[in-house]
């Protein structure tokens, strides 16, 4: 490195979308309708009230399935990344990005899930994406499962809980892993895989009304673990058919403070991160573990297992752990005369010395560092951070320019923190995508309104607009950054 504050050679810049949030294209090219599809924007919702936004009924799915509307399911229309790739992408080599975070949508490939043969109008649509990815000298990173389980195997097959997902989804990676084995390097199994617990739907296939005189939480835990039997085989597969490919899982890094010194409030904020801990533990470290083991069995959880799947989960863990940050919370053991604020798929309580976004999630560049020494620490594997960013309100002038220093601030902010990580506490971190670094609709809230990128997209919440694509001032800021390594976050 150049300097103390400098990022490593060969650190991997760049930025992160998800096929459901930016791809559009619904029902273009014979892509299947997925959990997505039918996810309703509820624009007269209290931002705030996060299980309105993502609670679904099998009620709900049927009125989805009735309509082609695009008003209120948002996630049909994205911000038409099927339509505009080439643009973006020429976009994203401008800013300099050598890794783009990228999902391939499981419908768009296996429209129903079950499919005997894939789609091959969606294998050549990516087929195009990595290619004009690569003739910029960028990188993809790709997911395989972010909130895209075709709807067909909510309706027949109980999602993942039912094992013979596990054979859906595997046949899917090896089709994938296959035709794009000379094109992709980098891989990531379940996208958030904790986020089960506090959305099955979107994550799981998971709708409860489906599983009456059924503990729901069983049922999900049992979703849980096929799902990581499905990410260990996946991991086995993409390694024997691409050699040197590396294969990460994603958490959600929900980073809690005790809200004072008592004990009380310092076991509350432990317990609730062993709550996130968990999953990737279990991914890390091939097995499940103890305090995991403890819950189940004083809950009275059981989870049915096959042959081998211990074996399995063993043998072929994750190489390296990415995660996604965007603010941290608070805990404590009394919470009745204490305020709450939203954050990435969660409320809890708000912390005084913080401010917030105008959606209410509390700014906290420290709590990045502080999660990427956590992981680190416990885990000692290499770190990608795979999603952070900032959503705002953003507003196009007169003059067409889109002023968002408030978004410079915040990045500049959280990636010096990620060089103290690297520098100071000696942190190994393999790259950093931001989050939405081109205008998406939001998984929160399925707002476009909720703006996290470097580049607009001239879209409301209502699907309204040219869908142009205008430069934002972060979009040269960042370009800098990257240029120069991370050295301009220095300069006066």
């Amino acid at each position: 490195m150049n300097q103390r504050n400098a990022f490593p050679d060969g650190f991997l810049w760049g930025g992160a979308t998800a096929a459901n949030q930016v791809e559009g294209g619904y029902k273009k090219g014979g892509k299947g309708i997925s959990v997505s599809d039918c996810a309703k924007a509820h624009y007269d919702t209290d931002v705030t009230n996060y299980k309105a936004h993502n609670t679904v009924t099998t009620k709900d799915i049927e009125e989805a399935l009735a309509t082609d509307d695009q008003v209120y399911y948002p996630k049909r229309h994205g911000s038409e990344f099927f339509h505009h790739y080439k643009e973006d992408i020429r976009l994203f080599a401008e800013m300099g990005f050598k890794v783009y975070r990228m999902s391939i949508a499981w419908s768009r490939i296996f429209p129903n899930g079950d499919d005997k043969t894939p789609n091959e109008e969606g294998l050549k649509f990516y087929d195009n994406v990595f290619d004009e990815l690569l003739k910029y000298g960028i990188e993809p990173l790709v997911t395989m499962s972010h909130y895209e389980p075709p709807i067909n195997l909510v309706l027949n097959y109980k999602g993942w809980y039912s094992r013979e997902t596990v054979g859906f989804f595997l046949q899917f990676v090896e089709t994938i892993c296959n035709r794009y084995k000379d094109k992709v390097k980098y891989w990531l199994t379940f996208n958030e895989v904790d986020s089960i617990i506090r959305h099955p739907f979107t994550t799981g296939a998971l709708i409860e009304d489906r599983f009456p005189n059924q503990n729901f939480e069983e049922v999900i835990f049992q979703a849980m673990h096929h799902q990581f039997v499905a990410s260990a085989y996946a991991t086995k597969i993409c390694h024997e058919t691409i050699p040197g490919s590396l294969v990460g899982c994603m958490l959600t890094k929900l980073t809690y403070y005790p809200y004072t010194c008592k004990p009380e409030d310092v076991l509350k904020a432990q317990q609730t991160m062993r709550g996130t801990y968990c999953y990737s533990d279990t991914q890390v470290f091939g097995e499940y573990p103890a305090y995991l083991l403890s819950r189940f069995k004083n809950k009275g959880i059981h989870i049915q297992k096959e042959m081998g799947d211990d074996e399995i989960m063993k043998a072929y863990p994750v190489d390296f752990v990415s995660f996604s940050y965007y603010n941290s919370s608070c805990s404590a053991e009394d919470t009745s005369k204490l305020s709450m604020t939203p954050g990435n798929t969660i409320n809890a309580l708000k912390n005084p010395h913080l401010e917030a976004s105008d959606w209410g999630w509390q700014i906290d560049p420290t709590g990045l560092r502080i999660s990427m020494v956590d992981l680190y620490d416990r885990y000692r594997k290499p770190l990608f951070i795979v999603e952070n960013g900032l959503g705002a309100k953003d507003e196009v002038g007169e003059d067409g320019a889109i002023d968002d220093t408030y978004r410079i601030e915040y990045f500049k902010e959280h990636l010096k923190a990620v060089s103290d990580a690297i520098t100071t506490d000696g942190v190994e971190c393999l790259g950093y995508t931001s989050w939405g670094c081109i205008d998406i609709v939001s998984e929160s809230t399925k707002q476009m309104s909720k703006r996290y990128g470097f580049i607009y997209v001239d879209c409301d919440d209502y699907g309204n607009g040219t869908y142009k694509r205008l430069k934002k001032k972060s979009f040269d800021w960042y370009q800098k950054v990257i240029e120069t390594n991370g050295l301009s976050l220095y300069e006066d």
